[in-house]
């Protein structure tokens, strides 16, 4: 994290663990015994860039309401300037995995979607508006689960024409597999706060083995006097592996629609109060 820059001055990205920027963080610059040398905020999109710096070595602390600090060495030389890259804040709170027993997936706070690539130019983004899920997080959580149910006719990706084709017998054939169903089978470390979670996904009437790439971003309060745990987890399909076939061929043998499909999952999950009665899955 410590390089230099032929221009003067400290210059620094400040993220959260999921990649987004987090603005008016303080930056606070002191030296070798301790003295500030200056504070400045990042600005909206989450960067910070001051005047030059007397050569030395100094310290960097980044603070923000709701995150953990995060503290950086930084080595000046004649330049003036130091670029530490991107600093990374973890959430308050987002020490230890979510507390143990049930969780259900809030659908008003995630997304379910799927990219897929169209004449090997262009991504088509869709989505699917109808879901549930229940999350089952152990005592030792290489033992937790996840199932969950999504309405394959809600598919959008905003083309009204286009979704009435994927939900046809060329693709989803909403009328004879109404269902998109995955459960998990098991989970493995992948990672500080990723695992990779193993499981049977049904769809289109066919069941196949798929993993899903997990990472854990933390567990908070909300508005409403509950707790919340966060998710976001991404897998590859091939089209063929779920008997989806349809496709046309244009110029020089180009396919118009990829074989393969990105999904991805941002997931909002509310711990379940004991005792409550969990909600039927969609």
């Amino acid at each position: 994290m410590k390089s230099t820059e032929a221009g003067g001055g400290l210059r620094a990205r400040i993220r959260t663990g999921d990649g987004w920027a987090v603005p008016h963080a303080a930056v606070t610059v002191t030296d070798m015994t301790g003295q500030q040398t200056l504070r400045e905020a990042t600005s909206q999109d989450g960067t910070v860039a001051t005047g030059a710096l007397p050569s030395g070595t100094y310290t960097v602390i980044v603070t923000a309401v709701g995150y953990n600090p995060v503290a950086r060495t930084a080595i000046v030389t004649a330049s003036g300037g130091a670029d530490l890259g991107t600093l990374v804040l973890g959430r308050a709170g987002d020490v230890g995995l979510p507390p143990p027993g049930p969780w259900t997936i809030d659908p008003a706070h995630s997304t379910v979607s799927a990219v897929a690539q169209h004449l090997g130019l262009t991504s088509v983004h869709g989505r699917f508006t109808q879901f549930g899920g229940r999350i089952e997080i152990a005592e030792n959580p290489l033992a937790s689960s996840v199932e969950t149910v999504i309405e394959a006719s809600s598919i959008d990706t905003g083309n009204g024409t286009r979704d009435g084709h994927l939900r046809s017998a060329d693709f989803l054939d909403v009328d004879i597999h109404p269902k998109i169903t995955y459960r998990s089978t098991g989970i493995t470390p992948a990672g500080s706060a990723r695992w990779t979670v193993q499981g049977e996904l049904t769809l289109h009437g066919v069941a196949q083995s798929v993993d899903l790439d997990l990472a854990y971003l933390g567990t908070g309060p909300d508005p409403w006097g509950g707790v919340r745990a966060s998710f976001r987890a991404a897998t590859e399909l091939r089209r063929e592996d779920f008997a989806m076939n349809y496709n046309q061929i244009v110029q020089a043998g180009i396919a118009a629609i990829g074989t393969t499909l990105r999904v991805e999952l941002d997931v909002q999950a509310v711990q379940a109060v004991q005792g409550e009665q969990l909600p039927p899955l969609a």
